[in-house]
């Protein structure tokens, strides 16, 4: 079987807040790691998220 093109990634708040989303990319187009601006609900702001490892 072929290997899936997408992988599912953890996106942890840059905040320190211990809060994260859970999203899929595809790991064929977008080698480098994921980064955007979401909302923390914690410290109730737009924060950056980074690509972070599932365990």
């Amino acid at each position: 079987m072929a290997k899936a093109t997408t992988i599912k990634v953890k996106l942890v708040s840059s905040a320190d807040t211990g809060f994260y989303y859970v999203t899929k990319k595809n790991s064929r187009t977008m080698t480098d790691k994921l980064t955007m601006k979401k909302y923390d609900p914690v410290v109730k702001k737009h924060v950056e998220f980074r690509e972070g490892k599932i365990k």
